[in-house]
């Protein structure tokens, strides 16, 4: 079994960060004011899903989107 370590202080989506994922057997503990470890998939991935603690589970990430870098003129490669 794995287990999230969900950060209370960083929203994702309505919910919060999974910042890592480990075997039950090598969790640490943390301030849990600001930290949980909670039960999760083994597919679960830090920074690829969210938790959602309104029903308890885990969701992706929508892909970012898309943002066009501007163009200049005048610059030089270094």
């Amino acid at each position: 079994m794995k287990k999230a370590l969900i950060s209370k202080i960083e929203p994702r989506e309505t919910g919060y960060r999974v910042a890592q994922v480990e075997e039950a057997s090598n969790i640490f503990p943390v301030d849990e004011s600001w930290l949980a470890w909670i039960d999760c998939p083994d597919n679960i991935i830090a920074d690829q899903q969210w938790f959602d603690p309104s029903d308890n589970t885990f969701k992706d990430i929508p892909p970012a989107k898309l943002v066009e870098q501007p163009t200049t003129i005048g610059t030089q490669t270094i």
